[in-house]
């Protein structure tokens, strides 16, 4: 469903071993393998990928198109396409997300909040009429 759309580009890595305190914004794609204490946010309205690897840290919240965890996130975390959670993915934190693929292993201590397409973007109901 996803894999046809071509994913941007991961421009910026935090590496194993450093830490982040404060907000972070990126554009195209981020790849988390040390620790962020802070926000970390794509840049609003464009592709985006959010990679948090199975070493990684993140206190804060994560905004990004599409968002991949498979380490320890302390916060909520926003998925506006997909939400993608590995086997040893740790969220204590509120999940917000259009699709969601959790692989067995994963854990959730939150609430699990899908997106759900505005009435307006439907098309309106019309009923027949029964009369002769």
């Amino acid at each position: 469903m996803f894999s046809r759309k071509k994913q941007p580009p991961i421009k910026s890595l935090v590496a194993q071993g450093t830490r982040v305190n404060g907000d972070v914004l990126f554009a195209d794609g981020i790849r988390i393998d040390g620790e962020v204490v802070g926000d970390v946010r794509a840049v609003p309205d464009l592709p985006s990928i959010l990679v948090v690897s199975e070493s990684a840290k993140v206190q804060g919240a994560l905004h990004a198109v599409h968002v991949i965890i498979n380490g320890t996130v302390e916060g909520p975390v926003h998925a506006t396409e997909l939400l993608e959670l590995q086997p040893k993915a740790r969220i204590t934190g509120n999940v917000h997300y259009k699709a969601l693929e959790m692989h067995q292993g994963g854990v959730i201590s939150g609430q699990m909040c899908p997106t759900l397409p505005l009435l307006e973007d439907k098309p309106t109901l019309k009923l027949a009429s029964n009369a002769s």
